[in-house]
C-alpha cells in the first residue's frame, strides 16, 4: 500500500508543478493565461493528495500489508477477496444491454432505449439473484 500511496504523492507534485509552469506559460501568448488547463492541473493534484492521504489513513488502520514488505511471500497475502457467483448469467445480459445503452449514444437514441429496456430487467435479476430460489441466501 505504500507504493500506491507514494504514486499518489507523485502524480500531486507533479499536477502542481506542471500547473506553475503551463500558467506562466500561456501567460506569454496574447490571449493571457489558459485557466481551463491551469484549474484542472490543480484539481488534478489535488486528487492525487487525496488518493494518497486516502491510503495513510486506511494503512494506519489495518494490519501492516504483505505487499510493503520486501522479502514477503505470496501467501502471507491470505483471506477473502469476495463472493463471486460462479452460475449466474446476469453479467452477461446486462454487459450486453450496456453495450447496446453505449452503442444507442453513438448511433441513434432508439437503439440505446432497446439497451435500457434489456437493462432494467437484466439488473434487477442480478441484484434479487439470491433473494429466491435454488441458491437463496
Amino acid at each position: 500500500m505504500r507504493a500506491m500511496e507514494k504514486l499518489g504523492l507523485l502524480i500531486g507534485v507533479f499536477a502542481f508543478v506542471m500547473a506553475a509552469i503551463y500558467g506562466p506559460w500561456t501567460n506569454s501568448t496574447e490571449i493571457g493565461v489558459e485557466w481551463v488547463g491551469v484549474i484542472g492541473l490543480i484539481l488534478a493534484g489535488l486528487l492525487g493528495f487525496m488518493i494518497a492521504w486516502y491510503l495513510w489513513m486506511t494503512r494506519r488502520r489495518l494490519e501492516p500489508d504483505p505487499s510493503d514488505d520486501p522479502i514477503g511471500e505470496i501467501d502471507e497475502f491470505q483471506g477473502d477477496f469476495g463472493f463471486f457467483s460462479p452460475h449466474s448469467w446476469w453479467p452477461l445480459f446486462l454487459g450486453g444491454s450496456a453495450a447496446l445503452c453505449f452503442l444507442g449514444l453513438a448511433v441513434g437514441w432508439w437503439i440505446f432505449i432497446i439497451g435500457a429496456f434489456f437493462a432494467v430487467p437484466a439488473l434487477v435479476g442480478w441484484t434479487f439473484e439470491y433473494f429466491k430460489g435454488e441458491h437463496a441466501l
